[in-house]
């Protein structure tokens, strides 16, 4: 990696996103199943978390994984609930500095609650920038995808025939999150993944061959924290599908925040891009630039 690709000034504590909210803008409609991938859920799910204490050699990774339950959308997580009828995806986030599984409740919130299952580890050295341009983070989320997906195949298990192990998975995150997604997609790469969305990030490295993956790249332009222009030059070296959603005079985290002025358009796109992508929802696709659309964004994609 050169050195151009790791110039990152002065990370701080990241403002994280709050409690969980509803999916705005774009309610959640059916898409057309096909012979590999189930339909679309057509409406949001309530949502369950189980916690899990894995680790990857020495490092801890104790990871709360969300997911569809039954019940009335909204509220809090209940704890150990069963999953909702149905297979769904696995679409993992990674949080930022200081950060743990809890600290981006509106994204993993949204995520399950759109029909994902949801894995969020917390990463043993979560202020540890070193750990994450040495790709300890982005190997972690390889293990912790490799748990989750493994779920699916303890006997019994609440998990157990409810995750899709065949559509791919999706990896997204914020900040030194954002950093580990755009690893995983270049200088530590996983072939598993077919989206990622990588929040804030700066340039990982050269685009990986081995994985064939849609980015979608989600950044305010006024960035203090992770350099607007790095995350311009890591979309230029990705081929499509790709994304790039740009919140014009944005800060580092503010538009990830429940009640900004921008935070729909991040949250929609976010959940439209793993629908499109691990689900083949074409409609979800075609939502895309409405999704984005205020005075307040800028939307640019290359999707073929």
């Amino acid at each position: 990696m050169s050195p151009s690709r790791r110039t990152f000034l002065g990370l701080t504590a990241a403002v994280v996103a709050g409690a969980s909210t509803p999916l705005l803008g774009s309610a959640l409609r059916p898409a057309p199943a096909s012979a590999a991938e189930p339909a679309a859920p057509a409406a949001e799910f309530a949502v369950g978390v189980r916690q899990f204490n894995w680790s990857r050699g020495a490092r801890r990774l104790f990871t709360k994984v969300f997911y569809p339950t039954p019940g009335t959308p909204g509220g809090a997580p209940t704890p150990d609930a069963p999953l909702a009828d149905g297979v769904f995806p696995v679409a993992e986030w990674s949080h930022g500095m200081y950060g743990n599984s809890d600290s981006y409740a509106s994204q993993t919130h949204a995520i399950a609650a759109a029909g994902f299952i949801c894995p969020a580890p917390s990463f043993p050295d979560n202020t540890n920038l070193g750990s994450v341009y040495g790709g300890e983070w982005s190997r972690d989320v390889s293990e912790v995808v490799t748990r989750t997906l493994a779920l699916d195949d303890v006997p019994g298990g609440p998990f157990a025939g409810h995750i899709d192990t065949a559509a791919g998975v999706g990896v997204s995150g914020h900040s030194m999150g954002g950093m580990t997604t755009h690893g995983l997609v270049t200088a530590w790469p996983d072939d598993r993944i077919v989206a990622a969305v990588p929040v804030a990030c700066v340039d990982m490295g050269t685009p990986a061959a081995s994985v064939d993956a849609g980015v979608l790249f989600v950044h305010g332009d006024r960035d203090p924290t992770c350099r607007y222009e790095l995350a311009r030059q890591a979309y230029s070296e990705l081929s499509a599908p790709k994304a790039f959603l740009t919140h014009l005079g944005g800060d580092h985290a503010a538009y990830l925040n429940p009640g900004h002025p921008t935070f729909g358009q991040t949250q929609n796109t976010l959940v439209d891009w793993f629908r499109w992508r691990l689900y083949d929802d074409t409609a979800a696709r075609d939502r895309l630039p409405a999704d984005a659309a205020s005075p307040g964004t800028r939307w640019e994609s290359a999707l073929t």
